[in-house]
């Protein structure tokens, strides 16, 4: 067996290092070394760990391919937990410093505090977390992160992300789409309850605002994808930043809308926040932008002079097309943050 040294430099300039064996993936032998890097699923289906190699040799093994950004493998390109060296490597992470994680994953204990259907097979849920000795009562977690929850007793977990702020009352809200046959998805409509107890791993992820003066801040979200564009947006109203902020929220059909209400309270404590409600396939009363909100997101780039910071959640043909039409108006590659998402 032979080990390679891999060196990892992160969006704002730090860098890590370790020893990777050419049968093992990188983010197993991250983690080995006590170095928690963003991912979610861990096996090539979710692209929560896409990374660029810029120096070495490595395969890239089995994954989903509509977790990798279309055209990236041919560029260097991968996912970390799916890369196995053949040599030293040199990874460019797109993510700041201060996402890897230099320990262990907390793991909380929850309760279920509310359980409601906001739209069309759409539920929120809110939990609360139990104080424990090392975090006391509080919800700490950068918008844009994501948690993991697990059923107690039962092998079902899977990744939400949060579209609350960080609080002291223990509070996580996240909005979850149900999925037919799904497992948590079952779990969710059939047996969830107020009071009943969850998991908490996490928080995850690297997806999240980035300090860029004063250009403005541009959210494209499709279905659920909504959440970690509250929470970012959210945590711009609490800190009064000054970004002029635009919010594209899409859905297939006007019965799948949700929050509306939410974010009419959001535009009045963040008063630059123009939201553009995008429906697909609309029936004849509906008076709001007509097509996706990459179709929207098109028309106002054609028309802007200054090229804002695109921040884009949701499946990944939303991804891939939304990409799509960002290069074509010039907007840098280092301007344009995403989080894509399968179903599970």
């Amino acid at each position: 067996m032979t080990t390679h040294t891999i060196e990892l430099t992160t969006r704002d300039g730090g860098q890590l290092r370790f020893e990777c064996a050419d049968d093992q993936d990188l983010l197993k032998a991250a983690a080995n070394a006590h170095i928690v890097l963003p991912s979610q699923c861990g096996q090539g289906n979710c692209g929560a760990c896409y990374a660029d190699v810029t120096h070495g040799d490595f395969t890239l093994g089995k994954h989903n391919a509509a977790a990798l950004p279309v055209g990236e493998a041919e560029k260097g390109g991968t996912l970390l937990c799916c890369t196995f060296p053949h040599s030293d490597l040199q990874v460019s992470l797109p993510f700041d410093h201060d996402r890897i994680l230099l320990g262990e994953i907390q793991i909380r204990n929850a309760e279920i505090a509310a359980v409601d259907s906001v739209g069309e097979n759409t539920l929120r849920l809110e939990l609360c977390l139990t104080p424990n000795e090392d975090s006391g009562s509080g919800a700490e977690f950068e918008p844009g992160q994501f948690m993991e929850l697990e059923v107690p007793g039962q092998d079902i977990r899977r990744a939400y992300s949060l579209s609350n702020t960080a609080n002291w009352e223990g509070r996580l809200e996240f909005l979850i789409r149900l999925q037919p046959g799904g497992l948590f998805s079952t779990w969710l409509w059939e047996q969830a309850a107020v009071g009943q107890a969850l998991i908490v791993h996490g928080p995850k992820g690297a997806f999240g605002l980035t300090e860029s003066g004063l250009r403005p801040r541009w959210f494209v979200a499709g279905g659920t994808g909504l959440a970690p564009m509250l929470s970012m947006l959210r945590r711009m109203a609490e800190f009064q930043e000054p970004h002029p902020a635009r919010l594209y929220f899409g859905v297939n059909r006007v019965e799948e809308l949700f929050c509306q209400t939410e974010l009419k309270a959001l535009q009045t404590e963040l008063p630059q926040l123009e939201v553009v409600f995008c429906v697909w396939k609309p029936d004849a009363l509906w008076q709001g932008f007509r097509g996706t909100p990459v179709d929207a997101l098109a028309e106002d780039l054609a028309n802007t002079t200054v090229l804002p910071d695109i921040y884009l959640c949701g499946p990944p043909a939303l991804i891939d097309a939304a990409e799509a039409v960002t290069r074509a108006r010039g907007i840098p590659d280092k301007q344009v943050l995403s989080e894509r998402f399968l179903p599970a």
